[in-house]
């Protein structure tokens, strides 16, 4: 890519498409295209179409989704599959019918196996069923891979698509309901530590900036402590309680989102389709690449790791009732590693600075 190089990105406001963003104009790329989704709904074909057709990108990031955590992929399922499968098929089927030079999609690790051996292997694609809750958005991304394999076999495109671990960071999603696990406990346990301390008045600040199924931080108290409650943050008996989906003993690995972003620039910058697979294959397939750090973590342990930074003194409780998830997924970096990128940050310096951003907005 040039300087210059028209680049669209979509997705621009989420949490990897911003930083995708961030990092762009701080190397110096002045010519960046992008809309908010009341201008162009990527599930609609034609207006994917005009917008490429007038536009003319040379290069796209491909980080729009309709994404969320567990309770959220799990219960809005037909969601998940469809719009997702429309964003990437109406912006993949684009960027081949107007001449993009290079594309780069973002997918997940969800597309690998539920009981996949550890760690995750690109390899290890479709050798086995998925995790139940997840497999609507999972097949969607795999669909996504297997767009941009076919498209370059056929037709010649240069389409790379990186499977990223969990991510976070900067414009995190900290919605109770439809967050992933480290910003949702951030959030629960801050909530908690300031229920324990009985300052209300950061409580009721938390809820008018983000309100939690519309009780914000004018209702009632009793209905704050009723909607905390419902979202396991209770206090009985003077002792404060977080509820934690699960056995905590899920192992999930994390990556900065400004680093995630880094790779996807590297990626785009120095790696084409052609150096996601041995010329050796018979069969070119698993073209993807892991991105992540190759360390993981207890649920349990990431936990008390907030819980150490925040400085919250009550208990957790860990719900056995409710899904736990895949139980591990650690992904094999080489093939990055390969490719010449890897990560800096370490997992307890990037939770005490996304913590500072979300005391800070």
């Amino acid at each position: 890519m040039k300087r210059n190089s028209k680049i669209y990105i979509a997705g621009h406001r989420g949490l990897v498409g911003s930083a995708i963003l961030k990092s762009l104009q701080s190397k110096g790329y002045n010519n960046i295209v992008f809309r908010r989704h009341s201008e162009l709904d990527l599930v609609r074909g034609d207006e994917v179409a005009h917008f490429f057709e007038s536009e003319k990108p040379e290069y796209v990031f491909l980080a729009a989704a309709k994404v969320g955590g567990i309770v959220a992929n799990n219960k809005y399922r037909g969601e998940f599959i469809y719009e997702n499968l429309m964003i990437q098929n109406n912006v993949i089927h684009s960027s081949y019918k107007y001449g993009v030079k290079k594309l780069l999609f973002l997918g997940s690790t969800c597309i690998y196996p539920r009981n996949c051996p550890q760690p995750m292997k690109e390899e290890y694609l479709l050798t086995d069923v998925l995790e139940y809750t997840n497999e609507p958005y999972a097949i969607a991304k795999i669909a996504g891979i297997k767009l941009c394999e076919s498209y370059n076999l056929q037709y010649g495109t240069n389409f790379i698509s990186v499977m990223p671990t969990n991510l976070y960071g900067p414009n995190d999603n900290f919605d109770l309901e439809k967050s992933h696990v480290l910003p949702a406990l951030i959030r629960k346990i801050y909530l908690g530590k300031s229920l324990e301390e009985n300052n209300w008045e950061v409580i009721r600040k938390d809820l008018n900036n983000l309100p939690i199924e519309g009780i914000n931080g004018n209702a009632q108290e009793n209905e704050i402590l009723e909607i905390l409650n419902k979202y396991g943050i209770a206090k009985n008996n003077g002792t404060l309680s977080v509820e934690i989906w699960g056995s905590g003993r899920p192992k999930r690995e994390f990556l900065w989102s400004e680093e995630m972003a880094d790779a996807c620039v590297f990626i785009m910058e120095n790696r084409d389709f052609g150096d996601t697979y041995s010329t050796n294959q018979k069969e070119i397939r698993n073209t993807h690449i892991n991105i992540g750090t190759g360390e993981d973590v207890s649920i349990a342990n990431l936990a008390n790791l907030i819980r150490e930074i925040i400085g919250f003194k009550g208990e957790f409780i860990f719900n056995t009732e409710k899904p736990d998830g895949t139980p591990r997924k650690l992904t094999d970096v080489s093939k990055l590693h390969s490719l010449g990128w890897k990560h800096n940050i370490e997992l307890k310096d990037g939770i005490e600075q996304l913590y500072a951003w979300y005391l800070s907005k």
